[in-house]
Order: structure tokens, then C-alpha cells, then sequence
């Protein structure tokens, strides 16, 4: 049998497979399945800054009515904000306790990052990793991309000298120079680069006139994106990668190896097939390293990236010259 134990994050894991932050690994039920079905890792549905934030807010709120002074500012910040991360913390704890598979902690991060101080609270309830999932929409017209881009580097910045577990950062291809930008952020002291996240997209319901909420599962199409850019950076940036969005069978995952992923993540194939095919995915790409005589995941992990290509122009290439030239 194929030897498909790898490393990521500094972390020993018996597969490259990981299940990704979701409502399926927000409880021990959910864990449970996922680690039976084979994932070899886990990252915790997330805790959201902007959740913290609302309670903290309306606590405020409420406090100004009743004629609270302002010296109950500290008491609001430090009981709201820690009673919120306190029921994360208890979960990783929990988590702990039901697997044995590493549990990575995950926070969705929004500009003010005040949640920072709670870090070592997460690093001490032992979670073995954490997974910082940053995107800021690129739509404030009064905000360059550099400071913009900044806020990423700060808030790593701010992260690292909280926590000594590895950290992983997740984030989106939405950046003016995304290479060099990938290539900033792995050199700031993070243990992997998680690309990309995928985000809550907006519809229109043009009978009742409103705003709904779009498809939240990814489809096999979404592979594309991920994949080229991970073959792109792959044996050029100072951290791992990991690949996510659009990896719903064995293909996608054996895919996303080639191209140079240290670790896979996938949400949306265990939402649809079950926990259960993890381990289908898994066969998959045992079967196939057998059919081609590889015996471990590095022996042929980015060879398909295109710093081992002969034709690199091919992944920089945007244009259907084949389907429309002419």
C-alpha cells in the first residue's frame, strides 16, 4: 500500500486530506464522522470577529440607556468579547477529547482584529493549529489595495507574537499582485497559505424584489482557480500550501498534489456524498499512485507545478486561442 502520510503546517498527518471549516466540523457529531471517514485533520467551523463584535455593541448599547459610565467599558470588553470566545475555547477542548486527528482552530478575521489578544485562549484549550480566514471585499473606493493589503500583514503580525502553534493564513485570489502578495505573506513567519477561501455571494429574487443568498456548496468547476495558482507558487513561497474550493473527488485531490499542495481541504464533497467519501477519495488516490509506482505522496507532489514544467508559459496563459482564434 502507498505511503500517504505528509506534513503541513509542521503537523504529521496520515493523508493529505483535511476537512475544511464548516458547519460540519461545528460539532462532535460532526467531527466523529469526519475523522471515521478519513480525513486526517480538521478545521473547526470558524469563530466570527463580527459575532464577537455585534454582542460587544449591543451590550454598550444597552449600557449607555441604563446610564452606565464610561468606566464599565473595560468590564464590557473583556466579559462580552471573553464569555463569546470562551464557548470556542470550551469546543476545542471538546474537540480534543473526541478525535484524535489534529484540530486546527478557526477564526474569520474582519479589519479592527481586536480578537487578536485571545489567541493564546485558543493555543491553550490545544488546538495544535490555527487557520486565520481573512478576505476584505474590494469595495471601498477610499481604501488603495496597499492599505488594504496591509491590515493582512498586520494582523499576522499581531497573531504570531500572540501564539507559538503553527498559523495558517486563508485567503482570496482578490489582490491587485497576488503572486508577490502570496509570496509577502509566506515569508512573515506563517506555517501555510490556505488558497483560496470561498465566500457568501448575493442573488436577486426579481418576483419579490430582494437580496437572497446564493449557492453555498462549490462545484468540481471551482478546482480551476485554486489549482493554477498553487501550481503557480508551489516551490517558490517560504510556507506551505493548501489547496481549497472545488476538490470533490479522488481527481480533484490527486490534482491539487500534483500541482504542489502539502494538504487539501474540502467542505463541500462531505456535504453532498457524506463524511464517507474521504475515504472514497482516499482509495482513489492509493489506486492511482499504485497504477503509476508511486510509494509516497513525495514522489510525486508538484511535479506537475510549474517550476518542474518545461512550458511554463502554459499556466500564465488567459486566453482560449484554441476555442476562439481564428
Amino acid at each position: 500500500m502507498p505511503d500517504l502520510s505528509t506534513t503541513y503546517m509542521g503537523l504529521r498527518l496520515k493523508n493529505p486530506l483535511i476537512a475544511g471549516s464548516s458547519g460540519l466540523t461545528g460539532t462532535r457529531a460532526g467531527l466523529l464522522e469526519l475523522q471515521e471517514g478519513g480525513v486526517a485533520a480538521v478545521v473547526l467551523k470558524s469563530i466570527f470577529e463580527e459575532e464577537i463584535a455585534a454582542e460587544y455593541d449591543d451590550a454598550l448599547s444597552e449600557a449607555a440607556r441604563k446610564g452606565m459610565s464610561l468606566e464599565s467599558y473595560d468590564y464590557y470588553d473583556y466579559e462580552l468579547r471573553g464569555a463569546h470566545v470562551s464557548q470556542y475555547v470550551d469546543f476545542i477542548r471538546e474537540a480534543k477529547t473526541a478525535v484524535s486527528i489534529p484540530v486546527i482552530a478557526s477564526v474569520n478575521c474582519t479589519y479592527s482584529h481586536e480578537w487578536a489578544s485571545f489567541a493564546k485562549d485558543i493555543e491553550a484549550a490545544g488546538a495544535d493549529g490555527l487557520e486565520l480566514n481573512m478576505f476584505f471585499l474590494p469595495s471601498d473606493i477610499t481604501r488603495s489595495s496597499d492599505e488594504r493589503e496591509k491590515v493582512y500583514l498586520q494582523i499576522v503580525d499581531r497573531v504570531l507574537k500572540q501564539v507559538r502553534i503553527p498559523v495558517a493564513l486563508k485567503i482570496s485570489s482578490s489582490f491587485s499582485t497576488l503572486a508577490q502578495m502570496i509570496d509577502r505573506l509566506s515569508k512573515t513567519g506563517i506555517a501555510a497559505l490556505v488558497l483560496f477561501n470561498r465566500f457568501y455571494s448575493i442573488d436577486f429574487d426579481i418576483e419579490k424584489m430582494t437580496v437572497t443568498g446564493a449557492g453555498s456548496l462549490s462545484s468540481p468547476a471551482e478546482l480551476a482557480g485554486p489549482l493554477r495558482w498553487v501550481a503557480l507558487m508551489s516551490r517558490r513561497v517560504g510556507c506551505d500550501l493548501a489547496a481549497s474550493t472545488g476538490v470533490h473527488d479522488g481527481a480533484g485531490l490527486i490534482k491539487m498534489l500534483l500541482a504542489g499542495a502539502k494538504a487539501v481541504q474540502a467542505s463541500s464533497a462531505f456535504y453532498r456524498n457524506g463524511a464517507g467519501s474521504a475515504g472514497v477519495m482516499l482509495k482513489e488516490l492509493s489506486a492511482w499512485m499504485d497504477r503509476h509506482g508511486f510509494k509516497a505522496i513525495a514522489d510525486f507532489r508538484g511535479n506537475l507545478s510549474q517550476a518542474e514544467s518545461v512550458d511554463p508559459g502554459v499556466y500564465e496563459r488567459v486566453q482560449y486561442m484554441k476555442h476562439y482564434a481564428g
